[in-house]
């Protein structure tokens, strides 16, 4: 049942990434060239949501799926590693007009193309599981 939910839930995402235009890679080179400002509202709008939804949880003391409390902890906002991550983050984002929530919208889509995409971003992130002791966090 829990799967049903699930893929339910990812079908909704994929409607709506299609219906906003965000998996759009024009609508994404608009935004890189700060040409439009349709991009950034829907990243504004997800943002307000997700705030909003935390602190509805906090409020209201919801519980994860296993019945066990969420805990949020606070991040440790250290600027070179969110700059660093950011920049390879955009880039790729840039380069490949496609960021990871698209990327499975497109490939149900039919889009096949972008396999290359999903299976680098796997490698990509493999690789740095394998190099992360070494890096400086």
């Amino acid at each position: 049942m829990r799967s049903l939910i699930y893929l339910t839930i990812g079908i909704l995402f994929g409607f709506v990434m299609t219906k906003s235009e965000a998996i759009s890679w024009f609508r994404i080179q608009e935004m890189f060239r700060f040409e439009s400002f349709h991009m950034y509202g829907i990243i504004g709008t997800a943002v307000v949501v997700g705030a909003l939804g935390i602190a509805l949880a906090k409020r209201f003391g919801i519980h994860a799926y296993d019945g066990s409390d969420l805990r949020l902890k606070p991040k440790d906002f250290s600027i070179p590693r969110y700059l660093y991550g950011g920049i390879v983050f955009g880039l790729g984002w840039a380069i490949t007009g496609a960021c990871p929530g698209p990327m499975f919208t497109l490939l149900g889509q039919g889009i096949w193309t972008i396999g290359v995409v999903i299976l680098s971003s796997i490698l990509g992130t493999f690789v740095y599981g394998i190099l992360r002791p070494r890096l400086p966090h």
